[in-house]
């Protein structure tokens, strides 16, 4: 009859001390328990893969067909601070609570790489998740800023003091493990210079949600973003490529393509419409 704890086992009694760990792994795919968790890994609500506002790490050259090259980059992320949940980084279940921040820049490499602009946003989270559903409901301050050498070679440019506060509430669904639909609305409380209260995003994704190793996996994903600024003119973003998924982490490390047309992904030029192609890297949380 097979030995359990409560009978002692024959032979070495080395195989006593060594009996817990044989139980204790024996079942690995036994869900974590919920429990209160401070700076937990992983994230409940997933940035966007083709939001082009999101706070990441990103560096992609991009060609608009009235200028020429320009880059966007961002450096940011968004990170959990408290959680009640499982302890799994790669499928979290409960409730947490994030805070996310970002520098969105548009350099001009053909300008001695002039810094054109950049968005600055920062906000809080709270996001929970219960099976194949993610929620999230916060704020977020977004304030436009014209770089100084934009300003010195474009002396007639009408500087904007474009800011956001603003309130926001999304909706994630897996329709499938690897493939997810999104919606989200925001509204700006207090909306400056060109800024107007309501937008909102939707989109699909798709992203294989399994450790990639080295081989790595195709992913791809659109996003849709109106905006009250452009009388409800539409943005449409479009990526695709490859990425790696982090198999404890949970991070994606993407490279691949990118289109955008709409307007103006630099808030400070909230007058403008652009068309955008090009590719770069990507680094989501």
């Amino acid at each position: 009859m097979p030995w359990s704890s409560t009978v002692e086992p024959p032979g070495d009694p080395w195989l006593v001390s060594a009996a817990p760990t044989r139980l204790d792994t024996a079942f690995p795919d036994e869900p974590a328990q919920d429990g209160w968790q401070v700076l937990p890994e992983g994230l409940m609500y997933r940035s966007y893969l083709a939001g082009e506002k999101e706070p990441r790490f990103q560096f992609v050259p991009l060609v608009e067909k009235d200028r020429g090259l320009i880059w966007e980059a961002a450096l940011g992320g968004r990170a959990g601070i408290l959680r009640y949940g499982n302890t799994d980084a790669v499928h979290p279940q409960g409730w947490q609570f994030d805070i996310e921040g970002a520098v969105l820049a548009r350099v001009d490499p053909e300008e001695e790489s002039d810094l054109e602009a950049a968005d600055f946003r920062a906000g809080f989270l709270s996001t929970w998740r219960s099976g194949p559903d993610a929620f999230k409901a916060g704020y977020y301050h977004l304030s436009s800023h014209v770089g100084d050498e934009f300003l010195i070679k474009n002396p007639g440019f009408n500087r904007l003091n474009y800011v956001r506060d603003a309130l926001i509430a999304g909706w994630t669904h897996d329709w499938t493990p690897d493939f997810q639909i999104y919606g989200e609305v925001a509204y700006a409380f207090n909306a400056e210079d060109g800024a107007l209260p309501w937008e909102f995003q939707y989109g699909l994704q798709y992203s294989p949600i399994a450790p990639t190793g080295w081989d790595g996996a195709p992913f791809g994903g659109i996003n849709i973003h109106t905006r009250e600024d452009f009388d409800w003119e539409t943005g449409v973003n479009v990526v695709a490529g490859w990425l790696w998924r982090g198999a404890t982490s949970n991070h994606i490390f993407r490279v691949g393509l990118q289109f955008y047309h709409g307007p103006s992904i630099q808030y400070s030029f909230v007058d403008q419409k652009e068309t955008l192609i090009g590719g770069g890297l990507w680094f989501d949380y």
